[in-house]
Protein backbone atom coordinates (compact mmCIF):
# COMPACT_ATOMS: atom_id res chain seq x y z
CA UNK A 1 0.00 0.00 0.00
CA UNK A 2 1.00 3.25 -1.07
CA UNK A 3 1.26 5.76 2.05
CA UNK A 4 1.61 9.42 2.48
CA UNK A 5 3.62 11.39 5.10
CA UNK A 6 2.43 14.30 6.60
CA UNK A 7 5.38 15.82 8.43
CA UNK A 8 4.23 17.31 11.57
CA UNK A 9 6.93 19.33 13.69
CA UNK A 10 10.30 20.05 11.42
CA UNK A 11 12.97 22.04 13.50
CA UNK A 12 14.52 24.79 12.79
CA UNK A 13 12.25 26.02 9.58
CA UNK A 14 11.21 29.66 10.45
CA UNK A 15 7.76 30.19 9.04
CA UNK A 16 5.94 32.61 10.37
CA UNK A 17 2.87 33.89 8.55
CA UNK A 18 0.88 36.85 10.48
CA UNK A 19 -2.99 37.13 10.20
CA UNK A 20 -3.84 38.84 7.35
CA UNK A 21 -6.21 41.47 6.70
CA UNK A 22 -9.45 40.74 7.55
CA UNK A 23 -12.65 42.94 7.32
CA UNK A 24 -15.86 43.35 9.25
CA UNK A 25 -17.75 42.96 6.39
CA UNK A 26 -16.75 39.72 6.15
CA UNK A 27 -17.76 38.75 9.80
CA UNK A 28 -20.86 41.00 10.49
CA UNK A 29 -23.81 41.90 8.78
CA UNK A 30 -26.22 44.97 9.42
CA UNK A 31 -28.71 43.97 11.75
CA UNK A 32 -32.19 43.47 8.96
CA UNK A 33 -30.06 42.50 6.70
CA UNK A 34 -30.43 38.95 6.48
CA UNK A 35 -30.88 36.17 4.57
CA UNK A 36 -34.49 34.36 3.67
CA UNK A 37 -35.84 31.69 1.92
CA UNK A 38 -38.05 30.80 -1.13
CA UNK A 39 -39.83 28.10 -1.17
CA UNK A 40 -41.95 26.65 -3.91
CA UNK A 41 -43.88 22.99 -5.40
CA UNK A 42 -42.68 22.07 -8.85
CA UNK A 43 -42.89 19.35 -10.72
CA UNK A 44 -39.84 17.57 -12.35
CA UNK A 45 -40.14 15.64 -15.59
CA UNK A 46 -37.86 13.53 -17.72
CA UNK A 47 -37.23 10.52 -14.87
CA UNK A 48 -36.19 7.33 -16.09
CA UNK A 49 -38.99 5.34 -14.02
CA UNK A 50 -38.01 6.85 -10.70
CA UNK A 51 -40.61 8.97 -10.32
CA UNK A 52 -43.63 9.25 -8.32
CA UNK A 53 -46.74 6.88 -8.99
CA UNK A 54 -49.27 8.64 -11.45
CA UNK A 55 -52.06 6.79 -9.37
CA UNK A 56 -51.02 9.31 -6.21
CA UNK A 57 -53.77 12.59 -6.45
CA UNK A 58 -50.81 14.14 -4.93
CA UNK A 59 -48.80 13.58 -8.17
CA UNK A 60 -51.81 13.61 -10.33
CA UNK A 61 -53.74 16.88 -9.50
CA UNK A 62 -50.68 19.40 -10.06
CA UNK A 63 -49.49 17.41 -13.14
CA UNK A 64 -52.67 17.59 -14.88
CA UNK A 65 -52.50 21.27 -14.23
CA UNK A 66 -49.56 21.61 -15.53
CA UNK A 67 -50.45 19.58 -18.52
CA UNK A 68 -53.85 21.72 -18.98
CA UNK A 69 -51.85 24.94 -18.48
CA UNK A 70 -49.33 23.58 -21.15
CA UNK A 71 -52.54 23.36 -23.54
CA UNK A 72 -52.84 19.79 -23.36
CA UNK A 73 -55.87 19.26 -21.07
CA UNK A 74 -56.69 15.80 -19.78
CA UNK A 75 -60.42 14.25 -19.37
CA UNK A 76 -59.77 12.65 -16.10
CA UNK A 77 -56.49 11.37 -13.77
CA UNK A 78 -56.89 7.24 -15.11
CA UNK A 79 -54.38 8.81 -17.76
CA UNK A 80 -52.12 9.55 -15.73
CA UNK A 81 -51.85 6.33 -13.67
CA UNK A 82 -48.54 4.16 -15.44
CA UNK A 83 -46.61 7.78 -15.31
CA UNK A 84 -43.62 7.15 -13.70
CA UNK A 85 -41.52 9.60 -15.29
CA UNK A 86 -42.81 12.81 -12.81
CA UNK A 87 -41.84 13.65 -9.29
CA UNK A 88 -43.75 16.25 -7.40
CA UNK A 89 -40.94 18.43 -5.40
CA UNK A 90 -39.85 20.96 -3.07
CA UNK A 91 -37.75 23.97 -4.70
CA UNK A 92 -35.92 26.12 -2.43
CA UNK A 93 -33.56 29.21 -2.88
CA UNK A 94 -31.92 31.83 -0.50
CA UNK A 95 -31.88 35.59 -1.08
CA UNK A 96 -28.69 36.70 0.19
CA UNK A 97 -27.80 39.34 2.79
CA UNK A 98 -27.37 42.23 -0.08
CA UNK A 99 -30.81 41.56 -1.36
CA UNK A 100 -31.35 40.87 -5.16
CA UNK A 101 -32.40 42.58 -8.42
CA UNK A 102 -34.64 41.77 -11.39
CA UNK A 103 -32.61 39.42 -13.68
CA UNK A 104 -30.08 37.52 -10.36
CA UNK A 105 -29.72 34.03 -10.98
CA UNK A 106 -30.22 32.31 -7.51
CA UNK A 107 -28.97 28.59 -7.08
CA UNK A 108 -31.62 26.24 -6.08
CA UNK A 109 -32.04 23.07 -4.11
CA UNK A 110 -34.88 20.74 -5.38
CA UNK A 111 -36.14 17.62 -2.63
CA UNK A 112 -37.68 14.55 -3.25
CA UNK A 113 -41.52 15.72 -1.54
CA UNK A 114 -43.75 11.84 -2.39
CA UNK A 115 -41.84 8.44 -3.42
CA UNK A 116 -39.88 9.12 -6.06
CA UNK A 117 -36.62 7.48 -6.07
CA UNK A 118 -34.13 9.55 -7.68
CA UNK A 119 -33.85 12.89 -9.77
CA UNK A 120 -31.36 11.95 -11.88
CA UNK A 121 -31.79 13.26 -15.52
CA UNK A 122 -34.46 15.04 -14.42
CA UNK A 123 -35.75 18.81 -15.71
CA UNK A 124 -37.87 20.88 -13.51
CA UNK A 125 -40.90 22.75 -15.20
CA UNK A 126 -40.58 26.39 -14.30
CA UNK A 127 -42.77 27.24 -10.93
CA UNK A 128 -42.65 30.40 -9.02
CA UNK A 129 -41.22 30.61 -5.78
CA UNK A 130 -42.99 32.99 -2.69
CA UNK A 131 -41.70 33.82 0.54
CA UNK A 132 -42.96 32.68 3.69
CA UNK A 133 -44.18 35.95 4.66
CA UNK A 134 -45.90 36.94 0.87
CA UNK A 135 -47.65 33.76 0.26
CA UNK A 136 -49.20 35.20 -2.85
CA UNK A 137 -46.57 37.52 -4.85
CA UNK A 138 -43.66 35.22 -6.71
CA UNK A 139 -40.01 36.51 -6.37
CA UNK A 140 -38.54 34.36 -8.49
CA UNK A 141 -39.25 31.86 -11.28
CA UNK A 142 -37.00 28.55 -10.74
CA UNK A 143 -36.46 25.87 -13.95
CA UNK A 144 -33.66 23.90 -15.34
CA UNK A 145 -32.14 20.47 -15.26
CA UNK A 146 -30.57 18.83 -11.71
CA UNK A 147 -27.43 18.51 -10.88
CA UNK A 148 -27.05 15.45 -8.38
CA UNK A 149 -24.21 14.61 -5.84
CA UNK A 150 -22.24 12.04 -6.89
CA UNK A 151 -22.50 9.24 -4.16
CA UNK A 152 -25.02 11.66 -2.29
CA UNK A 153 -28.88 11.35 -2.42
CA UNK A 154 -30.74 10.68 -5.47
CA UNK A 155 -34.00 12.13 -3.66
CA UNK A 156 -32.00 16.00 -3.35
CA UNK A 157 -30.26 17.75 -6.11
CA UNK A 158 -29.63 21.67 -7.44
CA UNK A 159 -29.83 23.51 -9.72
CA UNK A 160 -26.48 26.68 -10.49
CA UNK A 161 -28.49 29.84 -10.80
CA UNK A 162 -31.75 27.61 -11.87
CA UNK A 163 -33.78 30.77 -10.17
CA UNK A 164 -34.33 34.26 -12.17
CA UNK A 165 -35.60 36.70 -9.68
CA UNK A 166 -38.49 38.69 -11.24
CA UNK A 167 -38.86 41.05 -8.19
CA UNK A 168 -36.18 43.70 -6.74
CA UNK A 169 -35.57 42.79 -2.93
CA UNK A 170 -33.72 45.66 -0.72
CA UNK A 171 -32.18 44.43 2.40
CA UNK A 172 -30.69 47.96 3.77
CA UNK A 173 -32.19 48.40 7.05
CA UNK A 174 -32.98 52.06 7.50
CA UNK A 175 -30.68 54.67 9.17
CA UNK A 176 -31.98 57.03 11.73
CA UNK A 177 -28.84 58.25 13.52
CA UNK A 178 -27.28 55.12 14.16
CA UNK A 179 -27.25 51.57 12.90
CA UNK A 180 -26.29 47.83 14.39
CA UNK A 181 -23.45 45.53 13.37
CA UNK A 182 -24.43 41.66 14.22
CA UNK A 183 -21.49 39.77 14.40
CA UNK A 184 -21.42 36.32 12.76
CA UNK A 185 -21.94 33.73 15.59
CA UNK A 186 -18.72 31.88 15.33
CA UNK A 187 -16.85 34.96 16.54
CA UNK A 188 -19.31 35.92 18.75
CA UNK A 189 -17.80 36.90 22.38
CA UNK A 190 -17.64 39.79 24.50
CA UNK A 191 -13.50 40.37 24.05
CA UNK A 192 -14.37 40.40 20.58
CA UNK A 193 -16.82 42.52 20.17
CA UNK A 194 -14.73 45.07 22.29
CA UNK A 195 -12.07 44.92 20.15
CA UNK A 196 -14.53 45.35 16.82
CA UNK A 197 -15.78 48.46 18.81
CA UNK A 198 -12.18 49.79 19.38
CA UNK A 199 -11.29 49.00 16.02
CA UNK A 200 -14.12 51.06 14.37
CA UNK A 201 -13.23 53.80 16.68
CA UNK A 202 -9.71 54.05 16.05
CA UNK A 203 -10.34 53.75 12.56
CA UNK A 204 -12.73 56.93 12.21
CA UNK A 205 -10.82 58.84 14.61
CA UNK A 206 -7.80 58.01 12.36
CA UNK A 207 -9.31 59.13 9.02
CA UNK A 208 -8.95 62.93 10.68
CA UNK A 209 -12.40 63.51 10.96
CA UNK A 210 -13.73 65.36 13.92
CA UNK A 211 -14.92 64.50 17.40
CA UNK A 212 -13.39 62.46 19.94
CA UNK A 213 -16.51 61.06 21.22
CA UNK A 214 -16.27 57.08 20.41
CA UNK A 215 -18.74 56.07 17.92
CA UNK A 216 -19.49 52.41 18.58
CA UNK A 217 -20.37 50.43 21.46
CA UNK A 218 -20.67 47.20 22.66
CA UNK A 219 -24.32 46.29 23.07
CA UNK A 220 -24.34 42.43 23.74
CA UNK A 221 -21.48 39.79 22.74
CA UNK A 222 -22.95 39.93 19.13
CA UNK A 223 -24.08 43.33 18.56
CA UNK A 224 -22.05 46.50 18.00
CA UNK A 225 -24.27 49.88 17.51
CA UNK A 226 -22.55 52.75 15.44
CA UNK A 227 -23.77 56.29 16.36
CA UNK A 228 -23.37 58.43 12.29
CA UNK A 229 -21.78 61.38 13.11
CA UNK A 230 -23.27 64.60 11.88
CA UNK A 231 -20.64 65.08 9.53
CA UNK A 232 -21.38 62.70 7.72
CA UNK A 233 -25.51 62.78 7.95
CA UNK A 234 -25.12 63.41 4.63
CA UNK A 235 -23.54 60.37 3.24
CA UNK A 236 -24.51 57.44 5.43
CA UNK A 237 -24.77 54.46 2.96
CA UNK A 238 -21.18 55.26 2.23
CA UNK A 239 -20.45 56.12 6.22
CA UNK A 240 -21.77 52.40 6.82
CA UNK A 241 -19.33 51.22 3.80
CA UNK A 242 -16.35 52.67 5.44
CA UNK A 243 -17.72 51.28 9.31
CA UNK A 244 -17.74 47.38 7.43
CA UNK A 245 -14.70 47.98 5.71
CA UNK A 246 -12.38 48.10 9.18
CA UNK A 247 -9.87 45.80 9.71
CA UNK A 248 -10.77 43.78 12.91
CA UNK A 249 -7.81 41.31 12.47
CA UNK A 250 -6.25 42.51 16.20
CA UNK A 251 -9.99 41.65 17.62
CA UNK A 252 -9.97 38.52 15.82
CA UNK A 253 -6.55 37.07 17.22
CA UNK A 254 -9.11 37.33 21.07
CA UNK A 255 -11.23 34.60 19.32
CA UNK A 256 -11.30 31.20 21.39
CA UNK A 257 -9.47 28.31 19.18
CA UNK A 258 -12.16 26.32 17.50
CA UNK A 259 -12.22 24.04 14.69
CA UNK A 260 -15.86 24.07 12.82
CA UNK A 261 -16.49 21.02 10.95
CA UNK A 262 -19.39 20.53 8.56
CA UNK A 263 -20.02 17.07 6.92
CA UNK A 264 -22.21 17.10 4.99
CA UNK A 265 -20.81 20.38 2.31
CA UNK A 266 -17.23 19.24 3.52
CA UNK A 267 -16.27 22.80 5.09
CA UNK A 268 -13.64 23.18 7.79
CA UNK A 269 -13.52 26.93 9.85
CA UNK A 270 -11.14 27.52 12.17
CA UNK A 271 -11.57 30.75 14.55
CA UNK A 272 -8.20 31.53 16.62
CA UNK A 273 -5.05 30.24 17.07
CA UNK A 274 -5.17 26.58 16.70
CA UNK A 275 -2.32 24.18 17.05
CA UNK A 276 -1.42 20.49 16.74
CA UNK A 277 0.71 18.82 18.67
CA UNK A 278 3.13 15.68 17.31
CA UNK A 279 1.22 12.36 16.49
CA UNK A 280 1.40 9.44 14.72
CA UNK A 281 -1.53 8.77 13.18
CA UNK A 282 -2.81 6.29 10.16
CA UNK A 283 -5.87 6.71 7.81
CA UNK A 284 -6.62 5.28 4.98
CA UNK A 285 -3.17 5.60 3.11
CA UNK A 286 -1.89 8.47 4.96
CA UNK A 287 0.41 8.61 8.12
CA UNK A 288 1.14 11.49 9.85
CA UNK A 289 4.34 11.27 11.86
CA UNK A 290 7.52 14.00 13.18
CA UNK A 291 9.25 11.31 10.49
CA UNK A 292 10.59 13.54 7.89
CA UNK A 293 11.64 10.74 5.02
CA UNK A 294 14.90 10.30 3.16
CA UNK A 295 15.38 11.97 0.12
CA UNK A 296 14.91 9.13 -1.46
CA UNK A 297 12.96 5.81 -0.75
CA UNK A 298 15.54 3.66 1.12
CA UNK A 299 15.13 -0.09 1.40
CA UNK A 300 14.68 -0.09 5.04
CA UNK A 301 12.22 2.15 4.42
CA UNK A 302 10.09 1.45 0.41
CA UNK A 303 6.76 3.00 1.65
CA UNK A 304 7.75 6.23 2.10
CA UNK A 305 7.32 8.29 -1.19
CA UNK A 306 8.96 11.41 -1.63
CA UNK A 307 6.27 12.95 -3.69
CA UNK A 308 3.73 12.03 -1.39
CA UNK A 309 5.33 13.77 1.55
CA UNK A 310 4.67 17.75 2.68
CA UNK A 311 6.20 19.46 5.32
CA UNK A 312 4.43 21.36 8.62
CA UNK A 313 6.31 23.50 9.65
CA UNK A 314 7.14 25.37 13.42
CA UNK A 315 7.19 28.92 14.47
CA UNK A 316 10.58 29.79 17.18
CA UNK A 317 8.32 30.98 19.55
CA UNK A 318 6.23 27.84 19.40
CA UNK A 319 8.55 24.93 18.37
CA UNK A 320 6.43 22.00 19.72
CA UNK A 321 3.26 22.31 17.76
CA UNK A 322 2.36 23.50 14.73
CA UNK A 323 -0.24 25.21 13.24
CA UNK A 324 -3.32 23.45 12.49
CA UNK A 325 -3.89 25.51 9.22
CA UNK A 326 -0.51 24.65 7.84
CA UNK A 327 -1.32 21.05 8.38
CA UNK A 328 -4.59 21.44 6.07
CA UNK A 329 -2.97 23.18 3.33
CA UNK A 330 -0.88 19.73 3.04
CA UNK A 331 -3.71 18.04 3.16
CA UNK A 332 -4.70 20.18 0.07
CA UNK A 333 -1.67 19.52 -1.07
CA UNK A 334 -1.58 15.96 -0.93
CA UNK A 335 -5.01 16.03 -2.41
CA UNK A 336 -6.95 14.75 1.45
CA UNK A 337 -10.65 15.17 0.85
CA UNK A 338 -12.39 17.35 3.21
CA UNK A 339 -14.08 14.97 4.91
CA UNK A 340 -11.07 12.35 5.15
CA UNK A 341 -9.30 15.56 7.02
CA UNK A 342 -12.31 15.81 9.09
CA UNK A 343 -11.77 12.09 10.61
CA UNK A 344 -8.30 12.72 10.98
CA UNK A 345 -8.87 15.88 13.27
CA UNK A 346 -11.25 13.86 15.41
CA UNK A 347 -8.83 11.23 15.72
CA UNK A 348 -6.28 14.37 16.94
CA UNK A 349 -8.25 15.35 19.10
CA UNK A 350 -9.35 12.03 20.73
CA UNK A 351 -5.74 11.82 21.34
CA UNK A 352 -5.21 15.05 23.13
CA UNK A 353 -3.10 16.31 20.04
CA UNK A 354 -5.77 19.19 19.22
CA UNK A 355 -4.89 22.22 20.99
CA UNK A 356 -8.62 24.01 20.40
CA UNK A 357 -12.36 22.97 20.64
CA UNK A 358 -13.61 20.77 17.96
CA UNK A 359 -17.69 20.98 16.50
CA UNK A 360 -18.87 18.52 14.20
CA UNK A 361 -22.04 19.71 12.82
CA UNK A 362 -23.04 21.77 15.56
CA UNK A 363 -22.06 19.00 18.41
CA UNK A 364 -18.68 19.61 20.32
CA UNK A 365 -16.73 16.55 20.41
Amino acid sequence: MRRAVVGMLVLGVCAFSALGQRTLREYGRLRGQDEYRLTGLGLVVGLNGTGDSGDELVVARPLAEALRALGNPIPDFSELENSQSVALVLVTATVPRAGMEVGDKLDIEVSVMHSAESLEGGMLLTCPLVSPVVRDTAFALAHGRISLVPGGTPTVGSISGGADAIRRVSNLPTLNGSFEVVLDANIAGWDVASGVATEINQQYLLSGSTGAEPLADVVDPRTIRVRIPTAEGARPAAFVGDVLSTDISSALRKLEARVICDTRNGVILLTGDVRVSPAVITHKDLTITTTVPAPVPSEQNPQVQRNRWAAVNTEPASPDTARLEDLIAAFDQLDVGARDQIQILEMLHRAGKLHARLIVDGSAR
